[in-house]
């Protein structure tokens, strides 16, 4: 999201953070005339703009600078929601390098689920999103071993027990289609270890497949194929931070 009006900065530190690159390369951009402030060319690497209120272009383009960034990843199979791992690809390697720079997934998804993540430097949104006192609620797309009908659907709308010290908190079970395999949608306001799978363990299925489709108001981008990025609208973003105050 832009900021207003913020306190001033070298010119050399804004451009690594809008344009993500080294404060050597940014100091070239600046040695070879590429950048102007105001209207006029930037000799000094050091010089002060002040972001949201000094127009900054590089090539004739203007340059934006956001304090907050809000990326939505399609998150494939196979990929640990970390910031970084020794061993495996985490979701952090599959956004541009643009965007990495104090970034961090908000929540996790198990390696073998898939979908909506949100991914941001803004700790406070972060915060309120998994926060059980917020009661965010998460939806999810399910596949599973066996039927499913009202008998399962009253056990997750009661407070399950999955074996931690406290019982869930109610969730919604919607069946979209039961028999040896079954689908359905599942909202939940948590986000304990493994919770869905322990939760269909408990009432006798094994998951096959898991997705999730939306958190709060956030929904996942259908044209996001799996490992693809992007921003948050600004309405997206509106919407996240009004529905989760």
């Amino acid at each position: 999201m832009e900021m207003d009006v913020m306190k001033a900065m070298r010119l050399d530190k804004f451009l690594c953070a809008v344009c993500g690159c080294t404060r050597s390369e940014a100091k070239k951009m600046v040695r070879q005339g590429r950048v102007l402030a105001a209207g006029e060319t930037v000799k000094k690497p050091e010089q002060k703009v002040v972001p949201g209120q000094d127009e900054v272009t590089l090539d004739g383009k203007e340059l934006k600078y956001r304090e907050y960034e809000y990326l939505m990843l399609n998150k494939p199979k196979g990929v640990v929601t970390a910031t970084r791992d020794s061993r495996e690809q985490t979701v952090m390697d599959l956004i541009p390098e643009v965007h990495k720079k104090g970034m961090f997934p908000v929540g996790r998804l198990d390696k073998d689920t898939e979908g909506l993540l949100l991914i941001t430097n803004d700790g406070e949104l972060g915060h309120r999103l998994l926060s059980p006192k917020h009661h965010v609620t998460k939806r999810y797309s399910v596949t599973v071993t066996g039927q499913i009908g009202r008998a399962q659907q009253e056990v997750f709308e009661s407070g399950m027990d999955i074996g931690d010290e406290k019982p869930l908190k109610p969730a919604r079970l919607k069946i979209l289609k039961s028999g040896e395999v079954s689908e359905a949608e599942v909202f939940i306001t948590e986000g304990r270890f493994h919770q869905i799978k322990r939760m269909f363990e408990a009432v006798g299925s094994q998951v096959l497949k898991l997705k999730r489709l939306s958190m709060g108001p956030l929904l996942l981008d259908p044209e996001l194929l799996p490992g693809q990025s992007r921003e948050l609208t600004e309405e997206e973003i509106r919407c996240l931070k009004e529905n989760q105050c």
